[in-house]
């Protein structure tokens, strides 16, 4: 079932063999030590709530199929009772009324079973087993999800980290250029008005790196939520050298989109509902048949009014019974038809959950595919842009060094650089979350074995 698997391999996110440590999930991260991508994944599918809350559902589901298929089995029952009698009898020795004071006990032991039910146990039991493969296949897919938050906010970081080092790099620039006018201003070759003019440049390329810094710590946050980690401790996140490439596989649509239907986790726990909820029609129109059950019973009693031992009384008095019952509904105010037809209308709405989920993935491909192609065509225009802006920047400072330009050509040539840098980490950083993206969708996305990078 798992087509096409080894077109994956060349993308940004690589799903080969990762340690074997990371399917038994990594341990809480100790003071100091980085949290590196694989660290995340074992501690979000550890604390993740969704992952536990998927995996509480999982074993309640287990429990009730258990518990259905107990109901094949038949019963047992003990039943004891004792009675303390006060009475007044006439006493043939006395000839006369006596208070006189009894005890008396009484126990048994009954059982039955259910023959035929019009096959309503059946049908529940089947009902269960494809409520708890539904539920698996949401842990699976729960799992999945937390694994794609943890990719996506590490690319958010990494994207943060990249725009940081940007504004970085142009505040440096900045710095030199001042220092550069002030030279010039000295030797009275430029106007003061240069240099108060780079001086607020300066300033507003420290404010830009200050807002950098701060995205990038609200980057930390994201992640510190999706992990639950301790909000009041301090973490540093080693985030991974993201290599996307603009040459990724060329992807077929109509391939892709049967992948996804063959391998998507939560189109199968759909596919299981539907199938339920089938069961539990057959289940309700079965209350319509006759019911056939077999019982016994085996009981004994003593009285302390009786002059015999008690083991000759409980010897005496012991008596069993066997018993077939059928039970034929013939009419139980609708209650039967009521409860055929509301099973009817939940399998129909299983069934347009389930086209409606696949419509659903197949749309979710569809945006994938075209928002990956439209990534690697940013990526190469904003390189493109960057090498241009670069030239540019470098000739317009060498005009202004020979008079030929102003300062104002030099700080727009500048500011093109860094939109366009700023540009080529995006685009970056957005073709290996697509790569994210389409792996997600597909259902291609192991949590056992996710790495980022090529």
């Amino acid at each position: 079932m798992k087509l096409f698997r080894s077109t994956m391999a060349a993308t940004a996110l690589s799903l080969g063999a990762a340690a074997a440590g990371l399917a038994q999930q990594s341990p809480a991260p100790k003071p100091g030590e980085p949290i590196t991508f694989q660290d995340a994944i074992g501690i979000a599918l550890k604390e993740n709530v969704a992952v536990k809350q998927a995996a509480n559902a999982a074993a309640l589901s287990d429990a009730t199929v258990s518990q259905q298929k107990l109901q094949l089995l038949p019963d047992l029952r003990l039943s004891v009772s004792g009675s303390d009698n006060v009475g007044r009898n006439f006493s043939q020795t006395e000839g006369a009324m006596l208070n006189q004071q009894t005890q008396a006990l009484s126990s048994g032991l009954s059982s039955s079973i259910t023959l035929f039910d019009g096959g309503k146990m059946r049908a529940a039991i089947r009902s269960a087993q494809s409520s708890a493969d539904a539920s698996e296949q949401d842990l699976a897919r729960a799992k999945q999800t937390a694994v794609f938050t943890v990719a996506s906010d590490y690319v958010a970081l990494s994207n943060a980290q990249e725009q940081l080092r940007v504004q970085q790099e142009n505040l440096a620039a900045q710095k030199a250029q001042l220092t550069l006018i002030q030279k010039f201003v000295s030797a009275g070759s430029r106007p003061i008005s240069d240099q108060y003019q780079q001086e607020a440049v300066v300033a507003s390329a420290k404010l830009a790196v200050a807002q950098a810094s701060r995205t990038v710590e609200l980057a930390k946050v994201d992640l510190i939520q999706v992990l639950q980690l301790d909000p009041a401790r301090s973490y540093d996140f080693a985030a991974p050298t993201l290599q996307a490439s603009g040459t990724a596989p060329a992807y077929d649509l109509d391939s892709l989109i049967a992948r996804a239907y063959a391998q998507r986790s939560d189109l199968d726990a759909q596919q299981a509902r539907a199938v339920a909820a089938s069961q539990d029609v057959k289940a309700a129109k079965s209350a319509k048949l006759p019911t056939i059950s077999v019982t016994g019973s085996y009981s004994s009693a003593y009285s302390s009014a009786s002059d015999l031992s008690l083991s000759n009384q409980l010897d005496q008095r012991r008596g069993g019974s066997v018993g077939i019952g059928i039970s034929i509904p013939l009419f139980d105010r609708g209650a039967a038809s009521v409860a055929e037809q509301k099973a009817q209308l939940a399998e129909e709405n299983a069934r347009l959950a389930l086209d409606n989920q696949k419509q659903q993935i197949g749309l979710d491909v569809r945006r994938a595919y075209l928002d990956q192609a439209s990534a690697r065509e940013q990526l190469a225009a904003a390189e493109a842009q960057l090498a241009a802006a670069t030239q540019s920047v470098t000739m317009t400072q060498q005009r202004y060094q020979a008079g030929a330009a102003t300062l104002v050509e030099v700080t727009q040539a500048r500011a093109q650089q860094v939109q366009a840098a700023s540009a080529v980490a995006t685009a970056k950083n957005n073709l290996v979350l697509q790569q994210t993206v389409m792996a997600y969708y597909t259902g291609d996305l192991d949590p056992a074995t996710a790495k980022l990078g090529g």
